[in-house]
């Protein structure tokens, strides 16, 4: 297909009656994105494989304080997007965030690196004012690259291309082919600083890529190249129905409600609650970000009915990942200092642990998008929402595997197994669930939103690692006579400790497999 690099954003051109996209392999671009998204992923998750060992071991802050800084940095890097994509929606387009965001990470990593080079010596605030520093970076420039690269793949398609679910899937590979390919190198080094020079390499490896070969392979199905402008002008399905057409992004009137919104949601929780600040924000802003964006006028019945779809499997989805985001944090002290990690005489690095949901991805994610395909072959056609109602239901059982293998550990450590289980489980529910997820929003989406919406979605995910975090700071120290407690359940153990996520994620898929009928009908024909 040409590239029509002068054409004007928006235009519309005749495809030619020959085209199927239905019968056809899928476009280039999607590679081109694959790779950009393998390097930034490569450059997220090295960095995030040795970070609560660096703050525990380097820093030497005790496991809760890394705890809760982990959870803030993870949850604030999901916040971000909303206003990566509101300004891609309405000022920058896609291309522009998405070099912006991977600029500031590769200096954010940049500062990681400084940050662990000055923590041996005796001043340890130097080395936290350069992690803060970096951190900061790294927060704003996911912000503005993750939104829209995620976007992209789905404009890459047909708004009724059945194409897009296994799509999402394959861009799914890409980023857990760098999150596999990432903890190997990073959390390898036993001195960190290399570990976080390793990460920022990658993401101007991803910007290079994304810079050579977007003019000639990211274009839509009819030759106009994606993300030039911003999206509010790419959008015409209001126009064409007839329906009054939003200008993208929120209105004054509504970024008015929002700050409002935010403030006063902020003021509750933090001074009520007493929540700390980051994460009355996260709180706070996924609290009132989708009641915003449900009240524009421009919205048909149909378009608010989907829209209420997404937000409600947020909230499931807020759960989910603030079970499996224990990967970064408690199941990795349980990796350092509860597992044998011996294998023929070597002794395996903790954040090797970090590759194992990425390398089963890889490995299943084709399996998992083949059984999608042929079910819609066949004409069964599985709901969105029953699928997510599957990966809750996985990631439960993956908990009350390893809380088994917990119940008694060896003096030499458990057995590498149970984290092999659980990781195994979890990657099951993961596929059922994060690529699903993404290809829903896009699907649901009126096209003048999907930036915008696709950063509301990450909220949720902001909200599930900020709560990570919050859990993880209750991991009990079995030297510690003092037993953290979580409403008035005393945590006395490591078994107690995993069956409460077997709790919460296996109450939400419960939940949400008895409303997967009703959501179904909300969608309005869209699986």
């Amino acid at each position: 297909m040409s590239n029509m690099k002068d054409q004007e954003v928006g235009a519309e051109i005749e495809l030619p009656s020959d085209l199927k996209d239905s019968e056809k392999g899928h476009p280039k671009g999607l590679y081109v994105l694959f790779a950009t998204e393998f390097w930034e992923r490569f450059s997220y998750y090295g960095m995030r494989a040795i970070f609560a060992l660096y703050m525990t071991k380097m820093l030497l802050l005790d496991k809760a304080a890394s705890s809760t800084i982990y959870g803030t940095y993870t949850g604030l890097v999901y916040l971000t997007p909303l206003i990566g994509g509101y300004v891609a929606d309405r000022y920058w387009g896609n291309r522009k965030s998405i070099f912006t965001g991977g600029l500031l990470m590769a200096v954010g990593q940049l500062m990681m690196f400084f940050s662990a080079s000055v923590s041996s010596g005796a001043d340890k605030g130097t080395a936290i004012t350069l992690m803060w520093v970096g951190l900061t970076l790294l927060i704003f420039g996911n912000g503005f690259f993750k939104p829209n690269i995620s976007t992209m793949v789905g404009q890459l398609y047909h708004d009724n291309d059945t194409r897009k679910d296994a799509a999402y899937t394959i861009f799914y590979m890409g980023i857990n082919a760098g999150a596999f390919l990432a903890p190997f190198v990073c959390g390898t080094f036993t001195d960190y600083k290399w570990g976080f020079l390793s990460a920022g390499v990658g993401m101007l490896i991803s910007l290079v890529i994304f810079y050579l070969f977007k003019n000639k392979h990211v274009i839509a199905p009819d030759g106009r190249q994606l993300g030039i402008g911003p999206n509010k002008l790419t959008d015409n399905s209001t126009v064409q129905s007839g329906e009054k057409q939003s200008d993208g992004g929120f209105s004054k009137q509504q970024l008015t409600i929002l700050i409002g919104g935010i403030i006063l949601m902020f003021s509750l929780i933090h001074f009520v609650a007493h929540i700390d600040i980051w994460g009355s924000l996260i709180y706070g802003m996924t609290l009132v970000g989708p009641i915003v964006i449900i009240t524009d006028r421009s919205l048909t019945k149909i378009e608010k009915d989907r829209l209420w779809v997404i937000i409600l499997i947020m909230i499931f989805v807020i759960f989910f990942w603030m079970c499996f985001e224990q990967a970064g944090v408690s199941l990795t002290y349980f990796a350092d200092e509860q597992t044998n990690r011996h294998i023929f005489g070597f002794e395996m690095p903790a954040a090797y642990f970090q590759s194992f949901n990425a390398g089963f991805i890889i490995i299943l994610a084709p399996i998992i998008s083949a059984i999608w395909t042929n079910l819609a072959k066949r004409g069964i056609n599985v709901a969105a929402p029953f699928k997510q109602s599957l990966g809750l239901a996985f990631l439960a059982s993956g908990f009350l595997f390893i809380a088994f293998g917990s119940n008694s550990i060896p003096k030499e450590g458990a057995s590498i197994m149970f984290l092999t289980g659980c990781y195994f489980l979890h990657t099951i529910g993961e596929l059922c669930l994060s690529p699903i997820g993404l290809s829903m929003v896009n699907k649901l989406t009126p096209g003048r939103f999907t930036s915008l919406m696709m950063g509301i979605w990450f909220l949720a995910i902001a909200t599930g690692n900020k709560l990570a975090g919050f859990m993880s700071s209750l991991y009990p120290d079995p030297t510690n006579p003092v037993h953290p407690h979580l409403f008035s359940l005393e945590i006395d153990s490591l078994h107690t400790y995993f069956m409460i996520f077997v709790g919460f994620a296996g109450a939400a898929a419960v939940m949400l497999f008895l409303l997967s009928r009703k959501l179904q009908k909300m969608m309005h024909g869209i699986n």
